[in-house]
Formats: C-alpha cells, structure tokens, sequence
C-alpha cells in the first residue's frame, strides 16, 4: 500500500538521470539492470509471426524455444473453441488492445452523445466481434522497472508512445530519456511538481496549520488523473488515490500510470455513474481535467456529490478559478450557482486553485429542495451497486445521522469493525476470523511464490468480498485493485470504510484497463459463480482477460470448485501458463486446492 516508502528516498535528481542513463546504455542487450531494475528482459518463449512461414532459422533466438501456438487474428466463436494447438497469438499490432474501448468499434456506432462524451465509456462490442487470441506484448517488452524506482522512470520500449511526451513535456509529466521514459512529477497545473502542489492543497485545507492527511484525507479520487503523479506523491501522506482518465486524445496516459506502478484505470465522467460507491472520498480532484462541470444543470458535479463523504473536498485546479478572460468568467459564476444550490461552501481560493466542502448538516440542502432549487434523490438510490447506472440529476441526504460513522485515520481502518460491515450480516467475530484466515494466507502465498517481494507490486483481487486480502498485504510494496463483481453481495462500501479501493465489474466483460497492467491477479471463487450465467460468459473467456492484463511472468491464484479448477489445469498449457496445485487451509478450517499459475514470458520475433 506504500506505506513503507517515502518519496524523498526514492526521488532522483538530474544528475542521477544521467548517471543513470549511462548505466542503462552499458546493458547492451538491455537484458539485465542490476538490483535496480530487478528482472530479466529477455521472453522465455518465441514465435515467428504467421505472415512469414519461411522464417530463417538464424533470426530466431538460439536459446528461446519455439510454442505451437499461432499467430491468426481469431474471434469469439459460439460454442468457444480453444485450438488443440493452443491458444491463438493476437498479430502483434494489437499489443495494446483494449476490448470495450476500440476506437475503430465505437466509431462506428451511430446512437452515442459524443457530445457528452459517451463514446468515451466502456462499450464493449458483441461476442462475435471481441478478438479471442492471446494479445501479444510489444517489441523489446521487458519486464517492467521495480518499485519505487518505476515511479521516476519505466521502460521506453514498453510504452512506446511519444504523443504524451510532446504535448506535455513542458508542464514536465514524461520526458524521453534513452531507453527510459522519465516523469518529473509534474501536471498541467503543478509543472513544478506534485509535492509543491499537494503541499499548497493542505494549507488551503487547513488554514495553513496542517497537510492534507490532518485535514482528515484517506481516499482521494482523481478525475482525469494524466500521467498520476498527484497519487504517485500523495503516498508520502499515505494517502490513497484512485486515478481515471478516458482513453481519449491522451491514450495512452493509464499506460504510462500503471506501467509505473499507480492504481488507474480507464473511466470517465460521461453518461453514468463511475463505478464506486456512495460516501467514498474525502477528496475529488480535478486539476485540468477536461469536464465540463457546468453544463447539463451540474449533473456531474451531483455525481462527485454522491462520491463524497460529508466534509468531503473537491478540488478545482482550472482556468475558470483564476482567469477573467474568454468565457471564463461566466463558466465560474454556473459553477458558483450550482454549487451554492447544493450548499457546498467555498472554503479557499488561491493561486489557481479554488476549494469546496460538502456539507454534513441537511438542512440547508433541505430547504433548497423545497425552494425547488435542487432535486432530492429517492432514499434508496444508494443500495444497488453504481454498475452502468444513468447518471442522476439531484443529490441524496443522509437522513438518519446514526449511517454516518466517524471514520479512524489509516492504518486504524484496516481492521476496524464498521456499520458497513453490521448492514450485510457480517458479525465482528467473522470479520475477525476473515481477516486472521488472510493474513495466513497471504503469507503462504509469498512463501509459494518465491521472488522478492518487489517483483510484485500491481495487484487486482477479483472477488474480493470484504477487502480481507488487501488488508493483510497492507505491509507490502503493493497497490490494489479491489474488484466487487455487481452480481454478487454489494461489499464495495466495506472496502473503502477500511481505507482502500476498488471498483464495480461484471467479469462477463473486460475490465477498463491496458494489457500487461498488474502483476498479480487473485480469483477467489469467482469463476464458478459466472458458469451458470449463460454461454456467452465462460470459464475460457475469463481466463482469456486474466491473460490480457497479467504481466509476463505474472501470477494468477485461482481458488474455486474442484471441476472448475480441474478445467483451468487442462486448459493452462494452451494459454501459456504454468501451473502448481497446493492443499491450503480454507475458511471453514479444512483444506483446498488451490492453483497458482505463472504466464510464460514469450515475444513475436
């Protein structure tokens, strides 16, 4: 969770850069950096690309062996077949593919409101029209730079976009160094660095006597989040940010946050809710983010409202706070209307950065609503998971004061009892147990693993019920995703009461996210619970989008009924996985098989 690292040990001056650069170029084949790149950059397996059957056998690696599978670009057949030759390979132009945001797919789609940007949501075509091969990593892929070190520099051939560079290296986000893509901390709004802006943040916050962290800050969401560096360097205040931003003119900025080792995903402020709980943030922060808070009656303002805790802030770093020029002027004064009607209090205004809080009394939102300024949302709008719901225009009173509960700092959260926990029957015993049975377990999975544990530093538990899992790894140089699947017990909110973060998903989709982007993937009964669902979301196709966002040399734990993990050893080979079974201790204190597969690490060559 990052709480181990402090930023100021891990920052590299200029003069290192070059010192580091040199090193870089004195590996020559790129292969081996030392402890400080920590891994081999060489595919332990390789394929010569179908569209050259007489490839020489001089331009193949001697020491590579060669795999069956073949290079064709093959989609979802009903019933699902997986070629007794394995798994087809992807042509290596799809290196980045992203299903349900395809440009060339969503494009052609003729009843979208692209002017409220809705092309930019997750929208995934028909089974028929999703690629089902295994996508390949780009040329000269490496494994990725260790944390923290990756947080200052990753692989350039990893990324291997210039775009974000050009057009942003002037406000210091990226800038191309060899072999390395270099991220000063910087953004469009903080070009000096992150540490300088989150610094201000916390005096506006609090009057100058504090940072963010005694402003009362745990969980911050960031909208349009670039490159991340806001999270990157809020970790020193062990604050946790979960980051988004479309797949938009600035493509590839969720690859550079991930492949650096930041929790991000593809989303945007469109046409529904984002995908994470009522009362989650302390913080929503926009610095140039591109959204048109103003338009529509705010109805994306009333979203960030949902997502707010009572004295939650939202942070606005743009030209409408600041500039007197344009239409700037009057796109202030909307914002000023629509926040004044949802009682939010401006509390700070410096620089080019304005502030506001959300209120924790009703009343005053009350009386709004029976001056008929502001729309009150039904009471039960907050139940049902926040999974591709239509974004609604009123924002919702938290009528009975004995639901909010004051919250502890972290890491007081993570073992916390809370009212979350007391609404969908977990009893504080239980609770206790769970989080006793994970702390065992997640100890016995780095002893299975056997690698350092900062080989390891994105991770995505897929069914993860009440966080138990992230919570014991709270020690480690990790980050994790938090996946509640909508179709099973909403136990998203207990997530972020303890402090962490996580999304909504539904696994008979792909997730929001670019190949290659975690290094550790945890499935804890979740495959099973899809197989009754219909024959369009099967243990194949879960297994094909494990494959797509695992890293090579990845691994994936998977506990499950014993017919469906018999079914995943049979099937293993044909992905490209290795496979081990272990006998672990299960909940009920008896025992189970679990799988801990490996992705191999091959290459188109």
């Amino acid at each position: 969770m990052g709480r181990w690292w402090s930023p100021a040990s891990a920052a590299v001056d200029p003069r290192s850069v070059q010192l580091l650069l040199v090193g870089v170029a004195l590996v020559a084949t790129s292969f081996y950096a030392g402890t400080l790149f920590g891994s081999s950059a060489s595919p332990a397996l390789v394929l010569p690309p179908l569209s050259r059957p007489g490839l020489p056998d001089s331009s193949r690696s001697k020491d590579a062996p060669m795999f069956t599978n073949r290079v064709s670009l093959t989609y979802r057949t009903k019933p699902v077949r997986v070629p007794d030759h394995g798994v087809d390979v992807c042509p290596l132009e799809y290196n980045e593919y992203v299903p349900c945001h395809d440009v060339a797919f969503i494009s052609s789609l003729k009843n979208l409101d692209r002017s409220r940007h809705e092309d930019l949501e997750s929208i995934c075509p028909p089974r028929e029209k999703r690629l089902f091969c295994l996508v390949p990593p780009p040329n000269d892929y490496k494994i990725p730079i260790r944390w923290p070190t990756s947080r200052d520099y990753v692989w350039h051939s990893n990324v291997n976009h210039s775009h974000l560079a050009d057009v942003k290296g002037g406000q210091n986000w990226v800038h191309e160094k060899g072999k390395l893509w270099w991220f000063p901390g910087g953004g469009t709004h903080f070009k000096h660095g992150a540490s300088e802006y989150i610094e201000r943040l916390g005096n506006m916050t609090t009057n100058n006597t504090g940072d963010l962290r005694s402003a009362g800050v745990v969980q911050v969401l960031d909208v349009g989040c670039g490159v991340a560096s806001f999270s990157a360097y809020l970790l020193a205040l062990d604050i946790q940010t979960m980051s988004f931003a479309p797949k938009d003119g600035h493509e590839n900025q969720i690859q550079f946050a991930v492949e650096r080792g930041i929790g991000a995903m593809i989303s945007v402020l469109a046409t529904k809710q984002l995908p994470y709980p009522g009362n989650s943030f302390e913080m929503v922060h926009c610095s140039r983010c591109r959204v048109d808070w103003h338009e529509n009656d705010g109805i994306l303002l009333k979203e960030v409202d949902r997502l707010l805790r009572p004295n939650g802030y939202f942070v606005y770093s743009a030209p409408p706070a600041y500039r007197k020029d344009k239409d700037f002027p009057v796109i202030w004064k909307k914002l000023v209307n629509i926040t004044t009607a949802m009682c939010w209090k401006l509390i700070a205004k410096h620089v080019q950065t304005a502030i506001w809080v959300k209120p924790e009394d009703e009343s005053c939102r009350q009386k709004n609503a029976d001056m008929k300024l502001l729309n009150i949302c039904e009471s039960n709008d907050n139940v049902l998971p926040s999974w591709k719901i239509p974004l609604m225009n009123c924002v919702r009173l938290n009528k009975d004061k004995s639901e909010i509960q004051k919250l502890h700092s972290r890491p007081d959260r993570l073992l916390f009892y809370f009212k979350s926990l007391e609404m969908i029957g977990v009893t504080p015993a239980r609770f206790e147990k769970n989080n006793e049975f994970w702390k065992n377990q997640v100890h016995k999975y780095w002893s299975l693993f056997d690698v350092e544990k900062t080989s390891i530093r994105n991770v995505m538990d897929m069914n993860a019920k009440y966080g138990g899992f992230a919570a014991a790894l709270s020690n480690d140089p990790v980050w994790i995703m938090n996946v509640v699947p909508y179709t099973m017990s909403n136990t998203l909110p207990v997530i972020y009461d303890r402090g962490l973060l996580g999304s909504y998903h539904d696994w008979c989709e792909p997730f929001s996210t670019y190949p290659r982007s975690y290094d550790l993937l945890h499935a804890f009964h979740l495959i099973s619970h899809y197989e009754s669902r219909n024959e369009d979301c099967l243990l194949e196709d879960i297994m094909l989008e494990m494959d797509r966002i695992i890293r090579p040399q990845g691994f994936i734990i998977i506990r499950d009924e014993k017919n469906t993990l018999s079914r995943i050893i049979d099937l293993a080979p044909k992905f490209l996985w290795d496979v081990s079974t272990h006998m672990l201790e299960n909940e009920e204190n008896g025992t189970e098989l679990v799988l801990i597969c490996r992705k191999k690490f091959w290459a188109i060559v």
